[in-house]
């Protein structure tokens, strides 16, 4: 495999479309030479989350536009890219499939290469995009529908150390808004209201800091926010906009605490692999929030550990993270696809490690 490689990606597993280019040449920085992304925002605000079928139909209107719009940007054409990365899952099974469907027809049509990506791929090597982090790192991966401690070991070789057993954080930050009265989305709502809040005022339960190991829990945390709203509904007929942020606080800080110390636990099994340039990662929607990455620099710093946080736009969903994965396999020397790669609701990174959400026909969730 040659060490000078251009690809397209394409990513569309939950609301966000989006197509990148993306080039690597050996002893070089890789270039992301431009990254499309579509939201849909608006087209869910009024049902407070995302509706897959309505983000399935958007995927399928917007993605050959995207693609022409990243292509026309990085003033490249179609014949100029070495393969076409695709996520393939996991993801809202609509959406993964239009990504899927548009990739397989660019490949037909061109006979430009395919290559299925796992989108926690695509989060978990971002630090090797932006950073060019050496193996192994760690990884939180933390995001609206998963969140887990990775210890990464090469582009297909993964290690999870712990995760979630029922909400990710960022399912409860939107739940928590619409508790509230917030707008979708909900982690910049709640980041934003708990800035005016006191986190003291109602102090909400850390789950799971009583047990051992890295595992997390955050369901409980959306139990306590609605008892303490209608704790305060009761008692005032309604709720201030202090009363929202008071709230906001005292869930962001319960979040952050369990976040920080399960860091900690994790830092600890990472370490002791005595890697050669200890890191930390994190990546995901909420890795945007600037408390939870306050928090995860105090403790990567008292563990003598780098920390790195990508930037904004490469901290939630996007193509050119999907792209530098497709990149990675390629230069391992991992084989292409073909028109048989389908579309996968469920795709655990680490498929050697139990489930930790349990299993169905379709798989492992996580």
């Amino acid at each position: 495999m040659t060490q000078d490689l251009t690809l397209l990606g394409l990513e569309s597993s939950c609301d966000d479309t989006a197509a990148a280019v993306v080039r690597y040449s050996e002893g070089q920085p890789p270039e992301i030479l431009s990254s499309v992304v579509v939201g849909q925002t608006d087209l869910h605000a009024a049902f407070g989350g995302v509706v897959p079928e309505i983000a399935a139909r958007a995927h399928a209107e917007k993605m050959d536009l995207c693609v022409e719009k990243a292509l026309a940007e990085s003033s490249l054409t179609l014949r100029d890219m070495d393969a076409i990365a695709v996520t393939a899952g996991p993801g809202l099974i609509g959406g993964v499939l239009s990504g899927v469907m548009c990739a397989k027809g660019l490949s037909a049509g061109s006979g430009i290469p395919l290559v299925g990506v796992n989108h926690l791929a695509g989060h978990a090597l971002t630090p090797r995009l932006t950073d060019q982090v050496p193996f192994p790192y760690l990884m939180l991966l933390v995001s609206g529908g998963h969140c887990q401690f990775l210890i990464v070991h090469g582009p297909d070789e993964f290690t999870r150390i712990g995760g979630t057993i029922d909400d990710a954080p960022g399912e409860a930050f939107d739940k928590t808004a619409r508790l509230l009265g917030l707008p979708q989305p909900g982690g910049p709502s709640v980041e934003n209201a708990a800035k005016t809040g006191n986190p003291k005022t109602h102090h909400m339960p850390r789950p799971l800091l009583d047990r051992v190991g890295c595992d997390m829990s955050f369901s409980g945390l959306k139990t306590a926010i609605l008892r303490a709203r209608d704790d305060v509904v009761s008692a005032k007929g309604g709720l201030t906009p202090q009363d929202q942020s008071d709230l906001a606080a005292g869930f962001q800080a319960a979040v952050v605490d369990v976040l920080a110390e399960k860091t900690r636990r994790a830092l600890d099994q990472y370490l002791a692999l005595e890697p050669q340039t200890p890191t930390i990662a994190v990546a995901g929607g909420v890795a945007a929030n600037s408390a939870v990455r306050d928090a995860l620099m105090s403790v990567a710093a008292a563990h003598d550990t780098a920390f790195l946080a990508p930037p904004l736009g490469l901290c939630t969903d996007n193509a050119a993270m999907i792209a530098w994965a497709g990149i990675e396999r390629l230069l391992a020397q991992l084989p292409f696809d073909d028109m048989s790669l389908s579309a996968r609701p469920r795709w655990p990174l680490d498929t050697t490690s139990p489930s930790m959400l349990g299993s169905g026909k379709k798989g492992a969730k996580a």
